[in-house]
C-alpha cells in the first residue's frame, strides 16, 4: 500500500534568496548587526555635534543665540542625566555650530525611524541586510512596523534601559554618569544574552514581539520550521487515479482565537445588561445631583467671602484716606490691617503708598506690613526701587533738598524692606530678578543704610546690574544644589551677577561657585577664602579686591583687572588669565599652574614662592616681578618681558624661554656691598635659579655675568663651552 503524503500550505512563508555557503554562525552574525546598527545611530549623532562644539570652541567670528528648541533638549537630557551646569557662555553660538546640532538631534530620530521601517516593511535593517538576517512572524510573514517598534523600542532598549535607569537613580549611584553607563550596557547584555537560554535562539525582545530570526543566507527550497499549529480536517477528500495511488490531502490552517464581543454578550445576558445599565444611570444622576450642589454651595460661599473681604478692603481704603495729622494712629492699624488681609490688591495698594508716604513712621509701619506680606511683595519693591532710583537721578540736577531727601527716605524704606525678606526667606527666594536693584547705603540718611546679607542663601537669583557696594555678604551662598538635591548637576542653583557694582562689599567666605560676575564691580570687595571654582569674571575689575586663600580653580578671568589686588595663597589652578592686569598684585605663595596667562600683565608684581608649573604664559609682562622661589617647571614664557625680574631660587628647568627678553634677570641673590668694598660682590651660587638643562639659546638681552652663570649652573647656551 502507498504512503499518504501530507500538503502543508506555506503560502506566507517567504522564499530567501541564496547568497552562498554560510561561514559564520548566525548568531555572531545577529551580534555585529546589533553592534552595526547602534553605531549607526550614535556615530550620526555624536559626530556633528563634536564639529558643532569644535567650531562653537575654536571658532571665530559672529554668534547667535542657541536654537530654543536645542537649548531645550540639552536642557531636558541634562536634567535626566544630572550632567553638570553648561557654562552660560554656551547661550551664543556660531550659526554653523546651530546647524549642525540640529542635525545631531535629526539625524539619529531619521535614522532609527528608516530602520524601524525598513525592519517593519521587509523583515530586515540595513546591516541586517548585510549580513544575512531577517526576523519573521510566526506565521512567517515580516513583522510589520507596529510590532517592530514593540520588538525594538520596548523590548530592547526601553525596558533594559530604564531599568538601569531607575535602578541608578534611586538605588544611591546618582549622579554617577559612569554607574550608569556601566548599568545600561550590563541590562542590554543580560537582554541579549537571553537568546543563549532560548529554545529557538529567541531574545527578550523577541519573545515581546512575537517575532523569530531566521538566516536569510538559506538555500532555495529549505523550509523553515513554522511554530504554528496544524488542523486535520475530520472529512478526507479521496482521489483514485488510474496508477492506483491514492492522495489524502490534509489542509494547514492558523487556529483563531475568539474575540470578545460586547454586543452579543448583551444579547446573551439580557437581564444582567438591563440592572448594569440602570445602575450606571442611577449612579451619574445622583452624582451629578451631588456635584452640583456642593458646586453652589462653594461658588455661594466664595462670592460671601470675596465680598465679604472687598467690603472690609473699601473700608480700609476710606480709613487711608482720612488726613495724616488727625488719624495716624487709625491709618498705622489700617495698614496693618490691608496686610493681613487676603486680597491681591492689597500688596500694589501698600507699595504705592510707600511711593507717596510723606510721614517717617507711616513709612516704617509700611515697611513692616510689607516684609509681614511675605515674598509675594518683592516684586512691587523692586519695581519701586528702580522707580525712586530714576526720580533720584532725574532730581539731581534740580536744587530741590526738600524732595530729594523725602525720595531718599522712600528709597531706605524700600532697601530695608527687600534687605529683611531676604533674610527672612533665606534658600526660598530662586530665580527672582533683582535687576538694577539699588541696595547701596545713602549718604545722607541717618541713621545710614547698610545691607547685610551674612550667612543668606541668595542661590539661582539674578543681581545683573544690581548696586550692592559696601554690602556685608559675608560666607553667603550664591551657588546651591538644584531640585535634585545633588551638587554638580545640570538644575543647580547659579547666580547672575553680571554688571552689578560690589564695591568694597564684603564677599568673605562667599560661595561664588559657577557665578556669571562678567563686567562685574568688585574694586576693594574682601573676597578673601572665597569660592570662585569655574566663576565666569570676565572684564571684571578686581583692582584692590582681597583674595587671600579664595579658590579661583579654573575660573575664567579673561581682561579682569586685579592691579594691586592680594592674592596671597590664592587657588589660580587652571584659571584663565589671558589678558589680564596683575601689576603690582602680592601673589605670594599662590597657585597659577596649568593656566592661561597670555598676554597677561604682571609689573612689579611680589610672586615670592609662587607656582606657575605647565602654564601658559607666552607674551606676558613679567618686567621687575619678584619671582623668588618660583614653580616656572614646563613654563611656556616665549616672548615674554622679564627685563629686572627676580629669579634667584626659581625653578625654570623644562621651560620655554624662547625670544623671552631677560635683560637685567638676576638668576641669584646679591649681597649689598659694604661701605669699604670696591667691587660689587658675586652673586650667591647657593641661591640661584635652578636652569640645569634648560635652553638660553634664544633668549634676548643676555649680559656675560648672565651667560656665566647660566653655563656654571648646567644652562645651555652657545657660549657655553
Amino acid at each position: 500500500m502507498a504512503s499518504p503524503t501530507i500538503e502543508q500550505n506555506n503560502k506566507r512563508s517567504r522564499p530567501f534568496s541564496h547568497i552562498g555557503e554560510r561561514v559564520v554562525p548566525l548568531l555572531p552574525r545577529r551580534c555585529a548587526a546589533w553592534l552595526l546598527e547602534a553605531s549607526l545611530i550614535t556615530a550620526s549623532a555624536l559626530v556633528p555635534y563634536s564639529i558643532g562644539e569644535y567650531i562653537r570652541i575654536y571658532g571665530q567670528g559672529e554668534t547667535v543665540p542657541i536654537s530654543p528648541v536645542l537649548a531645550q533638549t540639552r536642557e531636558s537630557i541634562s536634567k535626566t542625566l544630572a550632567l553638570p551646569p553648561s557654562p552660560q557662555s554656551e547661550a551664543e553660538v556660531p550659526p554653523l555650530t546651530n546647524l549642525l546640532w540640529w542635525t545631531a538631534l535629526l539625524a539619529p530620530i531619521s535614522i532609527s525611524a528608516w530602520q524601524l521601517y525598513q525592519l517593519g516593511k521587509t523583515g530586515q535593517t540595513l546591516p541586517k541586510s548585510w549580513l544575512g538576517i531577517q526576523v519573521i512572524q510566526p506565521t512567517g510573514d515580516v513583522p510589520g512596523v507596529g510590532r517592530a517598534v514593540v520588538r525594538e523600542g520596548l523590548g530592547r532598549y526601553g525596558l533594559p534601559l530604564g531599568t538601569a535607569y531607575l535602578i541608578w537613580r534611586y538605588a544611591g549611584a546618582f549622579p554617577a554618569l559612569g554607574v550608569l553607563s556601566g548599568l545600561a550596557g550590563l541590562m542590554l547584555v543580560i537582554e541579549g544574552g537571553m537568546v543563549l537560554l532560548g529554545s529557538r535562539r529567541r531574545g527578550w525582545h523577541d519573545c515581546l514581539g512575537k517575532t523569530y530570526v531566521v538566516d536569510a543566507w538559506q538555500h532555495l527550497g529549505e523550509e523553515i520550521q513554522q511554530p504554528y499549529a496544524v488542523e486535520v480536517q475530520s472529512n478526507w477528500s479521496t482521489h483514485v487515479p488510474q496508477d492506483g495511488f491514492t492522495t489524502i490531502i490534509l489542509t494547514a490552517h492558523e487556529l483563531e482565537i475568539p474575540k470578545f464581543n460586547l454586543l452579543r454578550w448583551m444579547r446573551q445576558h439580557p437581564g444582567t445588561t438591563i440592572v448594569s445599565g440602570v445602575g450606571v444611570v442611577v449612579i451619574s444622576v445622583l452624582g451629578t445631583f451631588v456635584g452640583t450642589q456642593i458646586y453652589i454651595q462653594n461658588q455661594a460661599n466664595y462670592r460671601d467671602s470675596t465680598q465679604q473681604n472687598n467690603q472690609v478692603f473699601l473700608a480700609l481704603v476710606d480709613q487711608l484716606s482720612s488726613p495724616v495729622l488727625e488719624n495716624l494712629e487709625e491709618r498705622r492699624a489700617a495698614i496693618l490691617a490691608l496686610a493681613r488681609l487676603n486680597d491681591p490688591r492689597a500688596i500694589p495698594l501698600l507699595v504705592d503708598l510707600l511711593g507717596q508716604e510723606e510721614n517717617l513712621p507711616l513709612m516704617e509701619t509700611l515697611q513692616q506690613a510689607l516684609v509681614s506680606s511675605g515674598v509675594e511683595s518683592l516684586p512691587y519693591l523692586h519695581r519701586l526701587n528702580r522707580s525712586l532710583v530714576n526720580d533720584i537721578a532725574a532730581l539731581s540736577g534740580e536744587n530741590s533738598d526738600e524732595d530729594g531727601t523725602l525720595l531718599e527716605s522712600r528709597l531706605l524704606t524700600s532697601q530695608r524692606a527687600i534687605a529683611k525678606l531676604l533674610t527672612l526667606h533665606s534658600g526660598e527666594i530662586r530665580s527672582f530678578d533683582f535687576d538694577r536693584t539699588n541696595l547701596a547705603g545713602r549718604s545722607n540718611q541717618d541713621p545710614q543704610f547698610t545691607l547685610v546679607l551674612d550667612r543668606v542663601d541668595l542661590a539661582g537669583n539674578s543681581f545683573r546690574g544690581a548696586i550692592l557696594s559696601n554690602a556685608s555678604l559675608e560666607n553667603s551662598r550664591f551657588y546651591g544644589a538644584g531640585e535634585d538635591g545633588r551638587f554638580g548637576t545640570f538644575d543647580d542653583w547659579i547666580s547672575d551677577l553680571s554688571g552689578a557694582d560690589f564695591k568694597e562689599a564684603n564677599l568673605r567666605g562667599a560661595i561664588l561657585t559657577l557665578a556669571l560676575i562678567e563686567n562685574t564691580n568688585l574694586m576693594g570687595a574682601n573676597l578673601q577664602q572665597a569660592d570662585l571654582r569655574e566663576a565666569q569674571l570676565t572684564g571684571s575689575n578686581l583692582s584692590r579686591a582681597n583674595l587671600v586663600a579664595a579658590n579661583l580653580t579654573a575660573a575664567v578671568l579673561k581682561n579682569t583687572s586685579l592691579t594691586g589686588a592680594n592674592l596671597t595663597e590664592a587657588n589660580f589652578y587652571r584659571a584663565n588669565l589671558q589678558g589680564g592686569s596683575l601689576v603690582k598684585i602680592e601673589g605670594a605663595g599662590a597657585n597659577f599652574s596649568s593656566g592661561d596667562l597670555t598676554q597677561s600683565n604682571w609689573q612689579e608684581a611680589n610672586l615670592f614662592q609662587s607656582n606657575f608649573s605647565d602654564t601658559n604664559l607666552r607674551e606676558a609682562n613679567l618686567a621687575a616681578t619678584d619671582l623668588t622661589g618660583a614653580n616656572l617647571r614646563n613654563t611656556d614664557l616665549r616672548n615674554a618681558d622679564l627685563r629686572n625680574a627676580n629669579l634667584s631660587q626659581a625653578d625654570l628647568r623644562g621651560a620655554n624661554l624662547a625670544e623671552a627678553n631677560f635683560q637685567g634677570v638676576n638668576f641669584s641673590q646679591i649681597l649689598a656691598p659694604s661701605s669699604d668694598q670696591f667691587l660689587a660682590p658675586a652673586p650667591q651660587e647657593a641661591s640661584a635659579a635652578k636652569i640645569e638643562g634648560v635652553d638660553f639659546s634664544k633668549v634676548r638681552n643676555l649680559n656675560i655675568r648672565q651667560v656665566e652663570l647660566i653655563c656654571r649652573q648646567g644652562g645651555k647656551h652657545p657660549q657655553c663651552s
